[in-house]
């Protein structure tokens, strides 16, 4: 979907004499070779002319006749042919002449082959001489041969073409002869490389044109069949298998194409009726992208005959007119000579009978709407000759050659350009062969006037007008943006700030200032264009990138990753045609020329974030659902605004499917980080992170509830679906909620319109969980009508389920849940539902509890004092004794009256000061009590004196001191949480704060306390010394250094000591209320402090709870790992949280 774009047109007057006959350009220099009857004309004037006459070459009154020029690149010559048959090398530096060869029959055309090592002669004899690169014959064959050729077709046994049906004109219509007008010269043509050439030549018997196709080695290969009306024009494509001619058909006139057997293969009409035209020659480019047909056209009622040049191409088998260069009825202005150069595939060399050069330079360029917003169609125009045929992509994509609509004009087309201003982007203006202009607005086309004095270009040329000055580009323009970037055909990307530049009709040539190139940013580039933020571009690697324009240099200096969302891999030859404005959507056109669109994984995340900002939440899901991005990007890319947003949320998608189809993709990861993290350049655009959540709460959860609010608030009925999604979706699924609510559809049904069945309700659920997790579930439910509706959808067999049913029925109540859920395996609600069955269950509730290890549970469900109680409590001591935690045991013994048993537990697990007091209340006599300190002396190294210390627990034995104790720990936990604030705090905030003079009186009390050290000089000859001196540091006076270190160190000793001795107290004496309360308040205050530590000090690297170890560790490296490992947090009240979880 390119069109042609002139980027320039020089034109000079030359001086030579005669009329131009033969045009080559000289591939060293540029410049072009004329030669005329007369002399050689070379255009920049270095050599000036040489005659041909002076030699006697040609006659001196110039009728003769030169019928071949070709420039030799390797021998610095150029090689004429006369009508004479005479061939001249001329030496473009020195000027000499030489005949090289002479035909005394004359020769009628000259033809080297692309790599110049042969060279065809076709003389007046009609016959063939091919002569190497020196000029030394090869052979010499007749033009017109009997024989098909090597080529020749296999006859099956279906009869001569001679005796089958020729139509209603009969076997007269098999041969005519040629045009009137046909010069009858024979005409030859190369193949691109050099292994074939073609020869087409006027028939003696028949006065037909035929072809043939020879090879290297001039032997013929083919003969083409009888074509009516084929005319002398004769070229062969370089790149391919096809030969170009025309033709007069009865009712069109044709330009055709043969293959190198000389069958037809294709063709397409020229623009004229029979016989209005005559075409005198047809040009392939260097790169076969473009035919050129040079023709005369009669035109008007006094049938004056304008000149005219074509520009053809071909996509999808379809031909275009991309160009029309009409040089008029005037004998001088026509064209003498036409050449395309051999270095620029798009640059055209015409010579007019005036002896006037004009270059034509060229450029593909795609014609495409420029608008920001979603009023853009994303038009895309293209020129077919008196036709524009333009594409709307944003309603749908069109392969060409169809397209959306049309614009009929009254003459073929050069240009056409769309409006860049914004809301009228869709508004297309073109500019026709004669100079008119037509600008068309959606609904009307308006003709404009002729412009005569100027050639509007809206391209960038070679030389872009940048102020006062001008900027020569190397290569060819192929693309142009506005106000960002070109792409030249030779790679390179440069920065161009002016995008309509105006030429005059003549340029003289002359090079103003010039600045220096900008900077390369890429090579390897095809096409590219410019929407939004992003510049998309494919290579030559066959990739399509799209990057951010802020991050341009770095991402182009980069070939991308395996998983690079910004490139992605393409066709090979694929060119971006356009963006669709305000969408996802990027067309790319295939080397057939085919359409393919694509969603650009960078454009599409682009555009979600567009939508998700601006609340379109339908657009953005209907892009997600349809592409496979992540629904969760919705909540993830901001999910403060999605959470406020959950009614406009489903109000937009307004689909039970489309909203069940979002939670069921829900999961706890955070997609906008993970799977889709924004580019750097967009970073800081990006919504603030979300607050951490509360613990225990997640992510899926959260969405889950909101949006379960919203839809109960709207429509119960109709969103029951969804609402059930919600409970079944949470992190631990809510199944009895869900069908209870499926049990109460079935109870009481809905009548309103829309709603859903219990049926519907169940199916759906047995859709989303595995049956038989749903009938345990059902069946946890205790509701035997909602356990028998979901076995009836299940694959169980009645004879399974019915009889397990009936026997629960049959039980009692409380037994009856005991036992669903024993069959659950929900041993903790069996037993609290065995529980209340009475003492004559005990046994086997004693039996679960043994088995399941669900001491802690039970001994809060049997109240104390009880027998089951005592028992449970001697199981416990049991276990714990297993378990090597005697003086666990020992409290438990000593709680249920058991203190001889306590006594050995406390003894077994060395803890002397409960064994001491649990002899104390026996009591054991003197002499065993002796005997008993005695032990536990020797064990911890202690005298008899220390055992005096047991009247400490009695003192605080009583229910007043524990409520002391109870109310000092709770001051401690909220004593650190004071500190833990006032190392948060900054010094002005401490400043500000109403209580910071109450914690610099603590502060100031506790450096009077036991932690306070002097100021003597500490010495270093021992260790005892040394961590004297690391103690002194965290001194806990007011205004010291490490104040606040000093705080947390006497808190954290406090708190593990006083705190674990309390614990344990309060167990013994059975005021479990107030350990509950003393072990959650510790909890609290310990998550608070963890919570706190990254704040206040962020510098502090967080330390691996593993040791570091591998094959690159040493010893000393895992030491410290391991020495570096902190201890549990809840160590100091383990033994509380196993009596009491």
């Amino acid at each position: 979907m390119r069109n042609l774009k002139l980027r320039s047109r020089r034109s000079w007057e030359l001086q030579g004499p005669g009329a131009p006959q033969g045009l080559a350009v000289h591939t060293d220099t540029g410049s072009l070779l004329l030669a005329s009857p007369l002399a050689i004309t070379e255009t920049d004037h270095r050599t000036g002319q040489v005659s041909l006459t002076a030699d006697g070459f040609l006659p001196d009154d110039g009728g003769g006749s030169v019928v071949g020029l070709q420039d030799l690149a390797e021998q610095e010559s150029v090689c004429v042919a006369t009508a004479g048959g005479d061939v001249i090398l001329c030496n473009l530096n020195t000027d000499q002449l030489e005949c090289v060869g002479s035909v005394d029959s004359g020769l009628t055309s000259m033809s080297w082959s692309p790599d110049e090592e042969l060279v065809i002669l076709t003389t007046g004899q009609e016959t063939i001489i091919m002569m190497t690169k020196d000029f030394e014959p090869i052979t010499e064959v007749g033009i017109h041969q009997e024989d098909f050729g090597e080529g020749k077709f296999i006859t099956v046994g279906w009869g001569k073409k001679e005796t089958q049906f020729h139509g209603s004109e009969g076997k007269q219509a098999e041969v005519q002869p040629a045009v009137p007008w046909d010069d009858r010269r024979p005409r030859v043509t190369w193949r691109g490389d050099g292994q074939l050439f073609a020869v087409s030549a006027v028939c003696p018997q028949t006065g037909a044109r035929k072809v043939r196709v020879w090879s290297r080695e001039c032997v013929l290969q083919a003969t083409s069949e009888a074509v009516n009306g084929l005319e002398q024009a004769l070229c062969w494509k370089p790149s391919g298998s096809l030969i170009a001619s025309t033709q007069q058909q009865p009712n069109k006139h044709s330009v055709v194409f043969m293959e190198k057997n000389g069958l037809l293969h294709g063709d397409f009409t020229l623009p004229f009726s029979r016989d209005q035209a005559k075409v005198k020659e047809l040009l392939w480019n260097s790169d076969s992208t473009v035919l050129a047909v040079w023709l005369e056209a009669a035109a008007g009622e006094e049938k004056r005959v304008d000149t005219h040049i074509q520009l053809w191409t071909v996509g999808n088998y379809h031909w275009y007119l991309k160009q029309s260069l009409d040089f008029g009825s005037d004998p001088q202005r026509a064209p003498a000579c036409v050449t395309w150069d051999p270095e620029h595939a798009l640059r055209l060399h015409v010579v007019t009978a005036g002896w006037t050069a004009v270059t034509y330079d060229w450029s593909w360029s795609t014609e495409r709407s420029a608008g920001p917003d979603a009023d853009d169609n994303a038009g895309v125009a293209v020129i077919d000759g008196d036709k524009v045929l333009v594409t709307t992509f944003r309603q749908a994509v069109v392969p060409p050659p169809m397209c959306s609509f049309e614009l009929q004009l009254t003459s073929p087309v050069n240009q056409v350009s769309f409006l860049c201003q914004p809301q009228r982007t869709n508004q297309l203006a073109a500019l026709t062969a004669d100079g008119q202009v037509a600008v068309f607005v959606p609904g009307e086309l308006r003709e404009r006037t002729k412009l005569t004095s100027v050639c509007v270009c809206v391209c960038v040329c070679v030389c872009v007008c940048v102020g006062s000055s001008e900027l020569e580009l190397p290569g060819v323009v192929v693309g142009l943006v506005h106000g960002y970037q070109i792409v030249c055909k030779c790679d390179v990307v440069v920065v161009v700030v002016v995008v309509v530049v105006v030429f005059p009709p003549r340029l003289d040539g002359k090079r103003v200032s010039s600045s220096p190139l900008p900077p390369q940013l890429a090579s390897n580039v095809s096409s590219f264009v410019v929407y939004d933020d992003f510049l998309i571009l494919t290579t030559h690697s066959h990739t399509c990138r799209c990057l951010q324009l802020s991050t341009l240099s770095g991402a182009l200096a980069s070939d991308g990753g395996q998983n690079d969302e910004t490139l992605r891999r393409v066709e090979r030859g694929s060119r971006i045609v356009t963006v669709v404005p305000q969408d996802t959507r990027l067309i790319l056109q295939m080397p057939r020329g085919n359409l393919e669109t694509v969603h650009h994984r960078a454009l599409v995340l682009a555009q979600l974030r567009k939508w998700l900002d601006s609340l379109r939440f339908r657009e953005a899901f209907e892009v997600m659902r349809k592409l496979r991005i992540n629904l969760n990007l919705i909540y993830d890319h901001n999910p403060q605004v999605f959470l406020e947003n959950v009614e406009s949320f489903v109000t937009q998608l307004d689909s039970v499917n489309h909203i069940n189809l979002f939670l069921t993709e829900l999961r706890e990861e955070d997609t906008s980080r993970s799977m889709y993290p924004r580019p750097d350049s967009s970073s800081s655009q990006a919504p603030p992170p979300p607050p951490p959540p509360p613990p225990g709460v997640t992510k899926v959860d959260v969405v889950c509830d909101a949006l379960r609010r919203c839809l109960e608030a709207l429509d119960t009925h109709r969103f029951c679906l969804s609402i059930l999604t919600t409970h079944v979706k949470k992190t631990v699924p809510e199944l009895e909620v869900a069908l209870q609510k499926v049990h109460e559809l079935r109870v009481n049904p809905p009548g309103a319109a829309g709603a859903v069945s219990a049926e519907e309700a169940l199916k759906y659920l047995l859709f989303l969980v595995n049956v038989n997790e749903l009938y345990e579930h059902s069946l946890g439910t205790y509701d035997f009508d909602l356990v028998l509706m979901v076995a009836e959808k299940s694959q169980k067999d009645p004879k399974e389920y019915l009889p397990f049913l009936n026997m629960l029925k049959s039980l009692e109540t409380n037994y009856q849940r005991f036992t669903i859920d024993r069959h659950l395996r929900r041993f903790r609600k069996a037993l609290q539902h065995l529980s209340k069955c009475g003492e004559e269950r005990f046994p086997e509730a004693l039996q679960l509890i043994k088995e399941q290890k669900l001491f802690s549970e039970a001994l809060r469900l049997y109240p104390a004092g009880g027998a089951p109680h005592k028992a449970l409590s001697r199981a416990y001591a049991d276990h714990l004794m297993e378990q090597q935690q005697p003086e666990q045991a020992g409290l438990l013994l000593w709680r249920c009256g058991e203190p001889a048993e306590a006594l050995q537990a406390f003894v077994s697990g060395s803890s002397w000061r409960n064994a001491v007091s649990a002899a104390q209340q026996i009591p054991l006599p003197p002499p065993q009590l002796a005997l008993l300190a005695r032990q536990l002396a020797g064990k911890h190294s202690l005298t008899w004196t220390h055992t005096h210390t047991h009247t400490h627990t009695h003192t605080h034995s009583s229910p007043a001191g524990m409520t002391c104790c109870v109310v000092c720990c709770v001051c401690c936990v909220c004593c650190v949480l004071c500190v833990l604030c006032v190392c948060v705090l900054s010094d002005d905030e401490a400043a500000d704060c109403v209580d910071a003079d109450l914690f610099s009186e603590a502060s100031s009390v506790m450096t009077n306390s036991r932690y306070s050290h002097s100021n003597s000089r500490i010495s270093s000859r021992s260790s005892k010394n040394r961590r004297k001196a690391e103690r002194k540091k965290f001194s806990l006076k007011e205004g010291s250094p490490l104040e606040d270190c000093a705080l947390l160190c006497a808190l954290s000793d406090i708190i593990s000591t006083e705190v674990h001795g309390l614990l344990k107290a309060l167990v013994l004496f059975q005021f479990d209320g107030q350990a509950q309360k003393l072990q959650l308040a510790y909890g609290e205050a310990l998550h608070t402090m963890e919570a706190a530590v990254p704040e206040i000090w962020q510098d502090v690297p967080q330390q691996s709870q593993a040791p570091v170890t591998g094959p690159n560790s040493t010893a000393n490296s895992i030491t410290a790992s391991f020495n570096q490992q902190k201890p549990a947090a809840a160590q100091p009240g383990e033994c509380v949280l196993l009596l009491l979880q």
